[in-house]
């Protein structure tokens, strides 16, 4: 467990993040903010107004003397942020060395990408209804970009959001509007991959005689859909090396002995425990 003192004064005047918006009120709420937001940050936060503030606010004139030359000699957002982090001293070097390799990789990324970024990490971590109301907001602000002269990312970011946002529709088992997303994406960039994704969808949704009417109607992609197929029966051998279908295939077997009692306990617990892990993927 890692202990640190508190460093510099705590003051009653906050100062914002350009790009966040969130008050910090000393040095370690602006590193734990840098921290959890190293996503969304970019060399706006660069600025003498931060640098003032840790000196004059936070009384901290030796860390505001040291960053000074990065603000007016266009040092790196990454050098820059990890003087922060280290002389709070409130993160191990490899929590320090990772959040300096987000801001190296992102750097030079639209705040459309960034975002995005930001929002993967939400569906990485299987929080799907947050994820696609992040992936709503991104492509809201690409259409209000679309109508005005803002530069966008090229229109593979935007198909990898389309992705994205169908991939997590896809984990709350809403199927007609993942395939939805996956179709815009194939349409945005062409790609394969999201054709499959649809067909994918599409197979999840349906009925199998459902599905096999679908697929006679297809013009295109008659390879896809045996792709998809391949690509099913290798899922489905894989599933069945591993330990969760044992242990089904025995309670298949509980089923059919004698101890039926034991068989709806199991039945029981294993279902609230389903019901359990279904909220944590589509809450907050």
């Amino acid at each position: 467990m890692r202990a640190a003192l508190s460093i510099g004064d705590y003051t009653t005047t906050p100062y914002y993040i350009a790009g966040i918006e969130i008050p910090v009120y000393c040095i370690e709420e602006l590193a734990f903010c840098i921290k959890d937001n190293a996503f969304l940050l970019d060399s706006g936060l660069m600025r003498d107004e931060l640098v003032e503030w840790i000196a004059n606010r936070c009384n901290l004139k030796e860390l505001a003397r040291q960053l000074y030359p990065m603000v007016h000699r266009q040092g790196s957002l990454s050098a820059f942020v990890t003087l922060i982090l280290e002389y709070t001293g409130l993160f191990d070097a490899s929590t320090v060395k990772s959040i300096s390799m987000l801001l190296k990789k992102n750097a030079g990324l639209s705040s459309i990408e960034k975002r995005k970024e930001k929002i993967d990490y939400l569906l990485i971590n299987k929080k799907y209804t947050s994820a696609v109301r992040g992936y709503d907001a991104l492509l809201e602000k690409w259409e209000e970009a679309s109508g005005s002269t803002a530069e966008l990312p090229a229109p593979g970011v935007k198909a990898a959001i389309l992705h994205n946002k169908g991939t997590a529709l896809a984990g709350m088992m809403q199927y007609e509007r993942a395939a939805a997303c996956f179709l815009k994406s194939y349409e945005t960039c062409g790609g394969r991959e999201e054709y499959v994704a649809y067909l994918a969808a599409m197979r999840m949704g349906l009925s199998e005689s459902g599905y096999i009417s679908f697929a006679s109607e297809l013009t295109e992609g008659y390879t896809a859909t045996l792709q998809l197929e391949k690509s099913m029966e290798r899922i489905k051998r894989e599933w069945e090396k591993q330990a969760d279908y044992q242990r089904l295939a025995m309670r298949r077997e509980m089923r059919m002995g004698n101890d039926k009692q034991k068989y709806y306990d199991e039945n029981d617990r294993l279902t609230q425990a389903l019901k359990d892990n279904y909220r944590d993927c589509v809450g907050e």
